[in-house]
């Protein structure tokens, strides 16, 4: 599989973090999968990427082209994709990955994280979103969209796709055996039933 990895380009203060990452990143390139990432060498970005290619595995970095030549040359990486903006990148990540796994990270990893959630929930693709949960990271961010549920704003009947575990191993096994369903979730049917 084609899988997007969603990441800080800080390091972490707590090194079970650094740890999830690197095996992601070696279990990434056994499996055989293609890595896609933010193309820096930085933080958990490097520690990923830099793991995958340890093992052999293809890295594919795809980064706004407004950064430094410096940082966008920093990391290795078996294909370089550089696209003009932020946006750009998180569509071209969407649109070639077969399946995502978001590590903890910041509002940036945050906000791709809610990018495929949103073109889940209207219906763009149906491609599932993992949380590589960590020391329970992703908790709060799950206790919200069950908040959300609960105040009637979100139906979590579009969170299908969304996988959530604590060990990279199982998390990919969990993405790898995944079976796309019709994008009939409300907020979809209601779209197409206006067209």
């Amino acid at each position: 599989m084609n899988i997007s990895v969603f990441c800080g380009a800080t390091l972490p203060s707590n090194i079970e973090y650094i740890k999830a990452a690197h095996q992601l990143g070696q279990l990434l390139a056994l499996g055989g999968h293609t890595l896609l990432y933010g193309g820096s060498n930085l933080g958990l970005m490097g520690t990923v990427s830099s793991a995958a290619l340890e093992k052999g595995g293809h890295v594919v970095g795809v980064i706004p082209s407004f950064f430094t030549e410096e940082i966008i040359l920093s990391q290795p990486v078996s294909e370089l994709v550089r696209v003009s903006s932020i946006a750009e990148r998180k569509e071209y990540l969407i649109a070639h990955s077969d399946a995502f796994i978001a590590l903890p990270g910041g509002i940036g990893t945050v906000d791709e994280t809610f990018e495929v959630l949103v073109a889940n929930q209207l219906g763009l693709c149906s491609k599932p979103m993992g949380l590589l949960n960590t020391l329970g990271f992703f908790n709060p961010q799950y206790d919200m969209l069950r908040r959300m549920e609960a105040d009637g704003l979100y139906n979590l009947t579009d969170a299908r796709y969304l996988i959530i575990d604590d060990q990279p191993e199982s998390l990919l096994q969990m993405l790898a055996a995944f079976i796309p369903l019709p994008n009939d979730g409300p907020v979809a049917r209601r779209l197409r039933n206006k067209a």
